[in-house]
């Protein structure tokens, strides 16, 4: 099952925050050994992936794709207040790309 589940900060993948900051501040956290998955399990960490060919359980593929579309909301959102860090083009590149990845985590199992 390494890679059927997917973890349940799936936005927020911790491989890639910690790839932040080792490349912003040249620090490397340890990963957690168990992490809470999409279906409510606490695995390994190695048996979670962010990929959508990989994840293979139906409900963490559901939760996936909620959460990046919840996501694809917040930043196109976000990105048309007022001070916003990013523009509302960048903003809307950004939720395209996590529509996207929805739309693959529910073809993922087709």
């Amino acid at each position: 099952m390494a890679g059927g589940l997917v973890e349940a900060k799936v936005v927020h993948d911790g491989a890639a925050v910690r790839n932040v900051v080792a490349s912003t501040f040249g620090l490397a956290g340890d990963l957690p050994s168990l992490v809470t998955t999409g279906c409510g399990l606490r695995v390994p960490y190695a048996m979670t992936s962010a990929r959508p060919d990989r994840v293979t359980r139906l409900a963490c593929r559901e939760h996936a794709r909620r959460e990046h579309l919840r996501f694809s909301e917040d930043v196109e959102r976000l990105s048309r207040m007022a001070g916003s860090a990013i523009s509302p083009a960048q903003g809307k590149l950004a939720a395209e790309r996590h529509r996207d990845l929805a739309r693959r985590f529910s073809d993922a199992g087709d």
